[in-house]
């Protein structure tokens, strides 16, 4: 175990004077960025292979807790609490991923004269198990997915449950998110491979291997709830955020507000959701997870005990720093957002963009960044968890940055997030940059006709990449689209099927407006 010491800073006498981070990559990065607005010294942990990572350069003091692989390092709870003891640190922010949503954690850090800066040990239990956080909601009478969740779950349970309600099943991690643990079952055959990856997955990443299963919804969309409850019981929603655009369960794409969420709908989910929080006892940032089925109905997914990747863009409408939020409630005070006061301005969309290869099945492309420029811009944010140089890994997440563009409208949006995607330069390892091009010229997505099946359907096109020219010329049509009309987006069941809509695309080709697919 070693430590690299820097300057000390002086904080606010009612915030900590040093916090902690165990986490690495972006998110950490995204933390210390915050401690230091805040004048909060920072401890960074890593591992051997992070020892040069941009979070370890970036944190006043950096400890090595161990080797690369995650079990030994990033989830070594008895030695992320020894580096908190001896470096001096007062609180402890866990990120996203890792160690955000155990609650032995939490409690750990609490018994270690450590403030977790997240919910509490037994509102995490009560909430951040998928399985507790089911029947909770469902108890506060808020529709939840048919599913199984029996303790000490066997094969042959699943077996019968699914004998009885159909398949396709989706199996999933209790103790975590993220599409770790998680495998659709298309048929009976499938459920025994399945399982067994499932559990590998869910017990590598989170140290518990507990599944349960759900009916798996087709053509939904996932809609989550931002909230903030501080320690008195006080709670706000910050509006909806829609997440539909999704690779085996992981995110691609996110967007706030959602193009079919009107404000009554959004006052009702947003109601459920701080009910169902404040009803467990937890305070701190949370993001209570919706389907929306293609009937237009909702049903409770599940509830994330810690900050969600995708959170910038509710920072970028709100103007809040939720970050910010997270340590102030967790030093004891009060939130002060009156919870009609806040009004969501303009329009704000996220890519993510990982080191993985979308022309060979997305599949990881370690190696060492030879060039990184990230675009620039007033109406651009990048949160960046690497640098030029730096060396991207095969032990962990190949989340690279976090791409975050605002408009006053959907279509000023996708046109900006295209300008900037066509400006992002990285070299060395491959990303998915052309993948997200794609997305933005992209008819369906343009028009806001998507659901958590819109990325296999489009990877399944097999098309050309789209060149600088031809993306324009898509962008031309964008707004052609909002000119008639078309951003008043139809719920699925009414939506334009796919010849329509093909039969309205090659018009638009026959007018010279578009050929958002490559050269005719």
């Amino acid at each position: 175990m070693s430590v690299r010491t820097a300057r000390n800073r002086r904080s606010s006498p009612a915030l900590f004077q040093k916090v902690l981070v165990a986490n690495r990559g972006e998110i950490a990065a995204r933390v210390f960025r915050t401690c230091r607005r805040l004048g909060i010294s920072t401890v960074a942990i890593c591992s051997e292979a992070d020892n040069r990572a941009l979070h370890a350069r970036m944190a006043d003091e950096v400890w090595q807790v161990g080797p690369a692989a995650s079990a030994q390092s990033y989830l070594n709870m008895e030695a992320i609490l020894e580096v908190a003891k001896r470096s001096g640190a007062q609180a402890i922010h866990p990120g996203y991923g890792f160690l955000s949503e155990n609650p032995d954690f939490s409690e750990a850090c609490r018994g270690a004269g450590l403030v977790f800066i997240g919910p509490g040990a037994g509102a995490m239990r009560k909430l951040g198990n998928k399985v507790e956080g089911r029947r909770r909601m469902a108890a506060a009478g808020v529709p939840v997915v048919p599913g199984l969740h029996k303790k000490g779950m066997k094969e042959a349970d699943l077996r019968a449950w699914a004998a009885k309600n159909g398949y396709p099943i989706l199996l999933k991690a209790a103790a975590g998110g993220g599409g770790r643990g998680m495998r659709l079952v298309s048929n009976a055959e499938e459920l025994a491979p399945a399982l067994a990856t499932a559990r590998g997955e869910a017990l590598t990443a989170f140290g518990d291997d507990t599944l349960f299963a759900e009916r798996y919804l087709e053509h939904a969309r996932h809609i989550e709830v931002q909230v903030l409850v501080d320690s008195f019981g006080y709670g706000v929603s910050f509006g909806e955020r829609e997440c539909s655009l999704q690779r085996r369960h992981q995110k691609l794409v996110e967007e706030t507000p959602s193009p079919v969420v009107d404000q009554a709908t959004r006052r009702k989910l947003g109601r459920w959701a701080l009910a169902a929080c404040q009803a467990a006892g937890y305070s701190n940032a949370g993001t209570v997870e919706f389907l929306r089925d293609h009937n237009g109905g909702f049903y409770f997914l599940e509830v994330n005990a810690r900050l969600q990747v995708e959170h910038p863009v509710t920072e970028i409408v709100t103007g809040l720093d939720l970050v910010e939020a997270q340590i102030r409630i967790a030093a004891g005070e009060r939130l002060t957002v009156p919870r009609r006061g806040l009004q969501p301005r303009g329009w704000a969309m996220e890519c993510r963009i990982q080191a993985e290869d979308p022309e060979n099945g997305f599949r990881p492309s370690p190696g060492r960044i030879r060039l990184y420029r990230p675009p620039e811009g007033p109406r651009v944010r990048v949160d960046s968890g690497v640098a030029e140089g730096d060396e991207v890994s095969s032990y962990y997440d190949s989340l690279l940055a976090k791409l975050i563009v605002w408009g006053p409208d959907r279509i000023a949006v996708v046109k900006t997030m295209a300008a900037a995607l066509a400006e992002f330069r990285i070299g060395g390892v491959a990303t998915t940059i052309p993948f997200h091009r794609r997305v933005m010229a992209d008819a369906d997505f343009i028009r806001g006709v998507i659901d958590t099946g819109y990325v296999e359907r489009l990877i399944a096109q097999k098309v050309p990449e789209l060149d600088s020219e031809l993306e324009a010329v898509a962008l031309v049509a964008a707004t052609h689209f909002h000119q008639q009309g078309a951003r008043r987006i139809l719920p699925i069941r009414r939506a334009a099927g796919a010849w329509t809509l093909a039969g309205r695309h090659a018009a638009q080709l026959r007018a010279g407006l578009c050929n958002p697919w490559g050269k005719r």
